[in-house]
């Protein structure tokens, strides 16, 4: 009998007739047996083996399901997080949809070509996403218990060092990078786009991480977790938003004006920080201080970011403290006074002053703004205290003579005792609650004593990424003027 013309059976074609049978199949009878079957092979890309495509099905349902248990795995987890009673918070749900969105988009570049077909050799966009999703739940289980046994094992605090626990972060990271680039690289023939691919989403979910500081449950009032009451949040409504111009406006009219031959010390405190409480504390404490010790009493100001503050001072927003400064300068006399100004939040490396009062939008403060909004305002003499980690950053673009700055850490290492366990920073505690409260009126030596006060503290607190190097910086002509001012205080 003679052979009809065929081509040739190759090991490649029935590697394709083979993929293309397995992707086409019908899903098993259950639906829930199919998820366990994704769930099983996103454990096996997670430890970087080679996943098996035989039978499985991604049909939408199927998205949305693997979608939902990270959800659930999400909400589980992070209440495991929380040690005693907590309070479900659904807002931090709202964000964090990005990296999903891009996964997908990513998945659709690499296998939906422009001319419609699809490499015969590979699984759909829809199977890659699904797979990439089903590997996503197995490391947040993994480091989602990770994580829960040390919050547990401290009673709500991680009783590990930050070296330690940057290691834990980082290490998180790297298995989920090699997963995800061998997923990619193992799922299309287009090897170069695909780990290009893999970068960008692991660079994105990076990003998306560190911007996020909510999670889903919140310690309640007395648990363990957390010596302070659980923090209210901000809810906007159209009273509060008019209600704050006015606020600012009576605070701004209230404040008294300079007295002819006495030099004024006008104070002025700015809180970004909403979250967590340690930075309305220090607010607070530092305006007492210099009202207290440098006759600022009448001539304060607080701006502070805090649901339990709206009704009493207005928000830590850049156009407040702007328009606070400007009324300032008019109060002033430029010759003669001196604006103290204490800003406190977190700090990263760039000089941006972290600033967070969701559902509300506040942009960050930046010492090149500050100097630009006081020069404009015409203040000469002005001493400026950065509490935030990285703040030696803010000392080169404020330096001048007419100014001291003196800051919680030198531009390359963090500072401590900013979080929500703490009542006030490191710094704060050890410059004005200590020091300037009682000791000296001086700004240097308060500063020249809390230095070794700060470095012992830390090292006993197990801070290892290096001392934070408190910083100050005098001009000649400020140093003169607060020293006149010390003098009139102390002889009344």
């Amino acid at each position: 009998m003679q052979e009809t013309d065929r081509p040739p059976v190759t090991d490649a074609t029935a590697t394709a007739a083979g993929a293309m049978t397995a992707l086409s199949a019908p899903p098993p009878a259950g639906a829930a047996g199919m998820l366990l079957r994704w769930l099983q092979e996103g454990a096996r890309t997670a430890l970087l083996r080679h996943a098996r495509w035989d039978g499985l099905h991604a049909r939408p349902a199927m998205i949305v399901g693997l979608l939902a248990v990270s959800l659930l795995l999400m909400f589980v987890l992070q209440r495991l997080w929380v040690v005693g009673p907590a309070s479900f918070y659904w807002q931090p749900l709202l964000v964090g949809w990005l990296a999903p969105a891009a996964t997908a988009w990513a998945c659709y570049a690499l296998l939906h070509p422009a001319d419609g077909s699809a490499p015969a050799h590979a699984p759909s966009a829809a199977h890659l996403f699904c797979l990439l999703q089903a590997q996503g739940c197995l490391l947040a289980a993994v480091y989602g218990l990770l994580w829960a046994i040390v919050i547990q094992s401290g009673g709500g605090m991680p009783p590990l060092s930050p070296t330690l626990l940057w290691g834990i972060w980082i290490s998180l990271w790297v298995w989920l990078g090699a997963a995800q680039t061998l997923t990619f690289w193992r799922g299309t023939p287009r090897k170069g786009r695909a780990l290009a691919l893999a970068v960008l989403l692991l660079a994105l979910g990076l990003i998306e991480s560190g911007s996020r500081q909510e999670t889903l449950w919140v310690a309640e009032a007395g648990a363990t977790a957390a010596p302070e009451p659980t923090p209210r949040r901000l809810v906007l409504t159209q009273e509060l938003m008019e209600q704050q111009p006015l606020l600012l406006g009576r605070r701004l009219q209230a404040l008294q004006a300079q007295r002819p031959g006495i030099v004024d010390l006008y104070a002025l405190t700015f809180a970004p920080y909403a979250h967590e409480d340690v930075f309305r504390r220090e607010s607070e404490m530092v305006a007492g201080v210099m009202a207290q010790r440098f006759d600022s009493a009448g001539r304060s100001l607080q701006l502070v970011n805090h649901a339990t503050t709206v009704d009493d001072w207005p928000w830590a927003t850049p156009l407040n403290l702007q328009r606070a400064i400007r009324h300032l300068a008019g109060l002033m006399d430029r010759d003669e006074d001196i604006l103290f100004i204490h800003l406190t939040s977190h700090g990263a490396q760039d000089g941006q002053l972290a600033a967070q009062f969701w559902p509300l939008s506040v942009a960050a403060v930046t010492p090149q703004q500050l100097k630009a909004w006081l020069d404009e305002a015409g203040i000469r003499h002005r001493v400026i205290s950065v509490s935030a980690c990285y703040s030696g950053s803010w000392i080169a673009p404020l330096r001048d003579d007419n100014t001291l700055v003196m800051t919680a850490a030198d531009a390359e290492h963090t500072s401590f005792g900013c979080g929500r366990q703490s009542e006030l920073t490191y710094f704060g505690r050890a410059i004005f609650d200590e020091q300037l409260r009682t000791q000296t009126r001086s700004f240097e030596a308060a500063h020249a004593a809390a230095r070794p006060l700060i470095e012992q503290r830390e090292r006993e607190a197990g801070k290892d990424d290096g001392y934070s190097n408190p910083q100050i910086d005098i001009g000649s002509s400020i140093r003169e003027r607060l020293e006149r001012m010390r003098r009139q205080l102390e002889t009344g």
